[in-house]
């Protein structure tokens, strides 16, 4: 962690038609923060958040894909890995400065430097962070425009022709700290961000604060996500 100590972690991998080379990767973490620390209430800075959006909402659109998946299995492989330990970088409170901010995703670079399949390679890959929030707004992250820009516009194309377009706007911000940052630097597979952007700031308003739970959350918001997921892949097999 970010303070030197250990911490026990565990990526969980699902994987479709092994047989194929033809590979997508599909990501989420599933770990949540185990400080609170962007809570008004300072009372609350050290009481781990569900994670209800940031956390969960990536892990339940893919075990919906997987669902589908199954249910009507497709000609590429699709793998499917949640990573642990995405969310327990330095905390607000304390003041250790970790320059390159690598005390994050600790879970996704584990798995980039360690491949679970040797010379494993994809595609593409798609990483699904906060896609929960009832009042949504992703952008396009300029480390995803930068490392798999036709990716990224492929997935705002195929949100706009299914009508999700007042969800995924062409705006594009700067870099964001997540998993695919390491994807893509040491597994060397292009891989995009879908991530909700908040305009006044950070990432949306309940982010790291005890009232990240199921109230946040809409089924629209799930299904827009999950349904553009779908379209990538099966459009491709």
């Amino acid at each position: 962690l970010y303070n030197g100590k250990p911490v026990k972690g565990r990526n969980i991998i699902v994987s479709f038609n092994l047989a194929s080379t033809d590979r997508a990767l599909f990501s989420a973490h599933w770990d949540s923060r185990a400080w609170a620390d962007n809570d008004s209430d300072e009372k609350n800075h050290k009481t781990p958040i569900i994670g209800a959006n940031d956390g969960a909402s990536g892990v339940g659109v893919l075990m919906e894909m997987a669902r589908c998946l199954k249910a009507k299995p497709t000609s590429i492989g699709v793998d499917i890995v949640l990573f642990d330990v995405e969310d327990q970088g330095c905390p607000e409170w304390d003041e250790t400065d970790i320059e390159d901010q690598s005390d994050w995703c600790l879970g996704s670079q584990h798995w980039a430097k360690n491949l679970h399949i040797p010379f494993y390679q994809a595609n593409y890959g798609i990483l699904l962070d906060m896609v929960g929030y009832s009042n949504p707004l992703f952008v396009k992250e300029s480390q995803s425009m930068y490392y798999a820009p036709s990716i990224m516009n492929k997935v705002w194309q195929i949100a706009k022709d299914k009508g999700y377009g007042n969800m995924f706007s062409d705006e594009q911000i700067g870099g964001v700290m997540d998993d695919h940052i390491w994807v893509n630097k040491y597994a060397k597979i292009p891989m995009i961000d879908i991530v909700q952007y908040d305009p006044a700031g950070s990432f949306f308003p309940y982010w790291h604060t005890v009232k990240d739970d199921i109230n946040c959350i809409s089924k629209n918001t799930l299904k827009a996500v999950g349904d553009v997921c779908l379209v990538a892949i099966y459009s491709a097999s």
